[in-house]
């Protein structure tokens, strides 16, 4: 950036700040340089609308064999049966789940916002409130746990078309096989957003999942700690509806240099130090002498005050 000196002194600041202060924002993480590396490439001049093997443009035999390493990563560290690595972020990948899964005018129900959900679950502020129905579970009030009750009850009554399992403020453990039992007796397409657990999941320090999930969305950068971007896992038999839902439904070219850093974010993930330091996570999370459990409970009560 030496060309742009007013852009290379603000972007030198950035990088003071980030290695002179302690971050505290939970979805916030550090790329390795393999992964800055790749994503800074020239990969970002090549154009390649569609999918390995069926592009629109010209020239892509080596931008085929990136995705399709990124995609074979993916799906060997979640073990998942498909993996479409072409989402801008998180939002996009859950736009992408949901239109592959429903029409507009179905029912989504998901964690309120205000209780711990995203707005991509279904907000009115969000396009996802705007295509579709949504319905709200919430916390309950005296535990400050998600009740499988209350989401059977509602489910019941609602029929929802997709139900969304996990959230961004919710430091529990997530009971998967629940949500599937409830989306199993409504008849409704399980989705799993494991945005802010992926990196715990990869390293098998967290519940995956990849077992009871129809289709499961995530980030890339957060405890991941890899490319910013988006991912889709899903099974097999919905694998051409989730790619057409990316491509063309949600998004025109892929982005190149993303797709590659989120191959190296996979390999790096797969790593014993990366295992390791996801359980160093787990099992000392203590801040300011508060145990885990104590500081988990303090969390969830404050998101249904």
């Amino acid at each position: 950036m030496d060309a742009d000196p007013q852009l290379h002194t603000l972007v030198s600041e950035e990088m003071s700040r980030q290695r002179q202060t302690l971050e505290m924002i939970a979805s916030e993480n550090f790329a390795p340089v393999s992964v800055l590396q790749a994503q800074g490439s020239i990969l970002t001049n090549k154009y390649s609308e569609g999918y390995p093997g069926r592009r629109y443009y010209g020239g892509c035999a080596h931008i085929d064999e990136i995705e399709r390493l990124a995609i074979d990563r993916a799906r060997k560290l979640f073990s998942a049966d498909h993996a479409n690595v072409q989402p801008h972020s998180g939002a996009q990948a859950n736009a992408a789940a949901f239109g592959a899964l429903m029409k507009p005018g179905d029912t989504v129900m998901g964690l309120a916002l205000s209780h711990g959900g995203h707005l991509s679950h279904g907000t009115t502020m969000n396009a996802s409130g705007t295509f579709y129905k949504a319905v709200r579970y919430h916390l309950d009030s005296d535990t400050g746990l998600v009740n499988l009750e209350t989401v059977a009850r509602l489910a019941r009554q609602h029929r929802p078309r997709v139900i969304v399992a996990g959230w961004t403020a919710y430091p529990r453990t997530v009971d998967w096989a629940g949500f599937r039992h409830t989306a199993d007796e409504v008849g409704a397409f399980l989705v799993a957003d494991m945005a802010h657990l992926a990196g715990l999941i990869a390293a098998g320090v967290y519940p995956s999942p990849v077992p009871y999930a129809d289709v499961v969305t995530s980030t890339t950068h957060k405890t991941l700690g890899g490319a910013r971007g988006g991912l889709v896992l899903c099974r097999g038999s919905l694998a051409d509806r989730i790619d057409a839902a990316v491509f063309p439904g949600h998004q025109g070219g892929a982005l190149n240099q993303s797709i590659a850093a989120k191959a190296a974010t996979f390999h790096l993930a797969g790593r014993p130090g990366f295992v390791g330091s996801s359980r160093f996570v787990v099992n000392d999370p203590a801040v300011a002498g508060i145990h885990a459990t104590v500081l988990a409970a303090l969390v969830s009560r404050i998101r249904v005050r």
